[in-house]
């Protein structure tokens, strides 16, 4: 198997034995799929079914799911299910033909963002939504930089991996690309700052500025919901060097971080959104949300067709998705819950020296891990992690150092199952205090 450069990555050879029905599962998907693909976790687990924020393995037991925010509204949701299955017997085709179902959705998708964002053009993967929202910003703009976070994600298409130095030093950064380191602490005039040089750089080389895209959680780049308006500030000053906005809403959208759209946290509204992950429930459906003159001029020049995108099945999921955010209030319920977690997280900080800086916004939790006599902070954080999948609850790390805990449950998550994760929690940090 291939060395891998990931949070969290399985390594065989760091477990010389593994159960047999691992073994085999891991021989034959060693044989069958290349070695783009990675496990998690120091003992791979395998998953049968899934319900709610569960997940069930072989032997089915139930694990606690607190990373995947795929399922925003849990996995196997019925009214998905149904939907799906429905529009499954029914008819499913391409974009060329008239129904209405994709207008049914757009309209209410459209109904939740601000006025200005009056359009909507589908696709498959957050990946190819983030491809087209920036070739959309070039062509409205006529310039070709891109402004991002130092530690960015924004997809696996040859233009969005090319906008995400997280993947690794292997993963070439385009050229006409000037990054922003973001870290804790930084207040707003610090990023203002921070972006206007990145602008400069790129007027200096004579890319110009297309657009600067953010995750408005900055989840790659450690989980940084603050500083509050520092999306805005950073808005101000793309658009003062001619640029477009765009807001990567693939992780914080629908209802994360405490509000429909992460952007909003900030008081911005942006000219382009991308949306993904949880949009479907696990469905392959994504989206650009942008200012009419934007998309009306791109499709009037420019030939965009995506075969899959908005097909009638994917549709019904995502109405069905909708429809359970909007009408369970779940972005309140993500506020509320995730101070549940911070709070009891904040308070486990201070009693131990391992967990350092808690940060949050709704149902997206970062932790810092501190380094011991023993470990580094890394090495802490991965055995955090590893501590709570014996435990069966399920988290993972994320940052440039992979040292901080990256939580973010399904927006369903309750507080009984809060305190199962507590629980472990707490068993795994009094194991791994320093002796």
């Amino acid at each position: 198997m291939a060395q891998m450069h990931m949070a969290n990555a399985f390594d065989p050879e760091s477990v010389p034995e593994v159960p047999a029905r691992t073994a085999e599962l891991l021989a034959r998907r060693d044989a069958a799929l290349s070695a783009s693909y990675r496990l998690f976790y120091r003992e791979p687990l395998e998953v049968v079914r899934a319900e709610g924020a569960w997940l069930y393995d072989s032997d089915g037991r139930p694990h606690l799911d607190m990373y995947n925010n795929v399922p925003a509204i849990g996995h196997a949701h019925p009214a998905v299910t149904e939907a799906v299955t429905r529009q499954l017997g029914r008819l499913n085709t391409h974009t060329r033909y008239l129904t209405e179902g994709i207008l049914d959705y757009s309209e209410a998708l459209l109904e939740t963002f601000p006025a200005a964002l009056d359009q909507g053009t589908y696709a498959c993967s957050g990946s190819e939504a983030v491809d087209l929202a920036v070739r959309m910003a070039r062509f409205a703009t006529g310039r070709e930089g891109i402004i991002i976070s130092a530690h960015a994600y924004h997809g696996t298409t040859a233009l969005a991996a090319s906008l995400s130095p997280s993947l690794g030093v292997n993963n070439p950064i385009a050229e006409a690309v000037a990054t922003v380191d973001m870290r804790p602490g930084m207040d707003v005039e610090t990023v203002a700052a921070e972006v206007r040089a990145a602008a400069a750089d790129l007027e200096a080389r004579g890319h110009g500025v297309a657009a600067v895209i953010f995750d408005s959680i900055f989840s790659s780049d450690g989980v940084l919901p603050d500083p509050v308006g520092g999306l805005a500030a950073a808005a101000d000053v793309a658009r003062a060097f001619g640029g477009c906005v765009i807001a990567d809403e693939v992780q914080p959208g629908f209802g994360r971080t405490g509000t429909m759209w992460g952007f909003s946290r900030h008081g911005v509204t942006p000219d382009l959104a991308v949306l993904g992950k949880p949009m479907g429930n696990g469905m392959p459906i994504s989206a650009v949300v942008s200012r009419r003159e934007i998309s009306d001029a791109f499709g009037a020049s420019v030939r965009y067709f995506n075969t899959f995108g908005g097909n009638p099945v994917c549709i019904a999921a995502a109405q069905a998705v909708l429809d359970v955010i909007t009408g369970s209030l779940l972005a309140r319920h993500a506020e509320q819950l995730g101070q549940v977690l911070a709070d009891g997280l904040a308070v486990r900080a201070g009693r131990t020296a391992l967990l350092g800086d808690v940060r949050a916004a709704g149902l997206f939790v970062g932790v810092d891990v501190r380094g011991s006599s023993e470990r580094q902070p890394a090495e802490t954080a991965a055995a955090i992690v590893n501590g709570l999948r014996q435990r069966r609850v399920l988290i993972s790390a994320s940052g440039p150092g992979a040292d901080v805990l990256k939580i973010r449950p399904p927006l369903v998550f309750d507080e009984a199952e809060a305190e199962v994760f507590f629980a472990a929690l707490d068993d795994t940090l009094e194991d791994l205090e320093p002796s």
